[in-house]
């Protein structure tokens, strides 16, 4: 008897201490990506092709399909977005789609904690809908695959490609107006070199009041407790020059030439050097 129950206790303390890992079937996914001021962050479940014909065969046509496998496929966005000219409100969503030959459905529904689809569909909890055309690739992709591109500061895609299947999901983001809301709540008595170096620099990114950019780099600039930085006067250089002020530019990318050639960095001399004489023929 007390083999009997020494043997069972061996059995039962290896069993405890099992820890055997074997892959799911179908891999979890998270991704991140920020796309201006907008941060987009994708979490699902990647099967697998094994051989098998997907759409058409494992994903039917003209159904509405988990878009994944496992949980919801959620798209999680912190600001408002645009999708084919439909508001998409900041939040977390379930994205499904209805794959067809011709044409797909993407759907963003309200409701995140199915497994798979909804118990009951319901259609007061579709949040947006649009209509996407598939495009052809020329080799498989072996696992099911979400990402997000940055085409601008504005504008990006949502990408889903599986076997030679692939949909593009265009959308804007309101990247400007964040900005310009930033700028205008901080630009104030408290503001810091950084943060009139910052907005002078996005105007001129956006190629939009130069003056008032370099209004705020030359406050910058005078905010500095000794020589500035051979980066802000470039910056300067570079508003001056596009505001038609050449001779101005000239002179100020030759002191930032001689504050980077004193900090020894060879991409501003370069840079400085290339304008002043481009400036210089002007």
């Amino acid at each position: 008897m007390k083999k009997l129950i020494i043997a069972a206790t061996l059995i039962f303390a290896v069993q405890a201490n099992a820890q055997i890992k074997t892959p799911q079937a179908s891999l979890k996914a998270e991704i991140e990506q920020a796309v201006g001021l907008t941060t987009i962050d994708v979490e699902y479940f990647r099967p697998a092709k094994k051989g098998r014909l997907v759409f058409g065969d494992l994903v039917p046509y003209g159904k509405v399909w988990r878009t994944g496998a496992n949980e919801n496929t959620t798209v999680d966005i912190d600001t408002d977005i645009e999708i084919n000219g439909q508001n998409l409100a900041a939040g977390k969503y379930a994205l499904y789609t209805i794959p067809k030959a011709e044409m797909w459905d993407v759907i963003f529904y309200k409701t995140t904690d199915n497994w798979g689809l909804p118990k009951t569909w319901n259609e007061s909890d579709v949040v947006l809908k649009t209509s996407v055309k598939p495009e052809a690739l020329t080799k498989d992709v072996e696992y099911f695959t979400i990402d997000v591109t940055p085409k601008n500061n504005n504008e990006g895609t949502l990408n889903i490609s599986w076997e030679k299947t692939i949909v593009h999901v265009p959308f804007n983001v309101p990247t400007h107006k964040i900005a310009m809301e930033s700028i205008n709540a901080n630009i104030n008595e408290n503001a810091k070199a950084s943060d009139y170096y910052a907005a002078g620099t996005y105007l001129f990114s956006v190629n939009q009041e130069m003056n008032k950019a370099l209004e705020y780099v030359n406050k910058a600039i005078d905010m500095q407790e000794g020589e500035a930085p051979f980066y802000m006067l470039r910056q300067k250089s570079l508003i001056q020059a596009a505001t038609g002020d050449k001779k101005g530019a000239v002179e100020t990318a030759e002191k930032s030439l001689k504050a980077a050639e004193k900090a020894g960095n060879d991409d501003y001399i370069k840079m400085n050097r290339n304008s002043i004489l481009e400036w210089s023929k002007s």
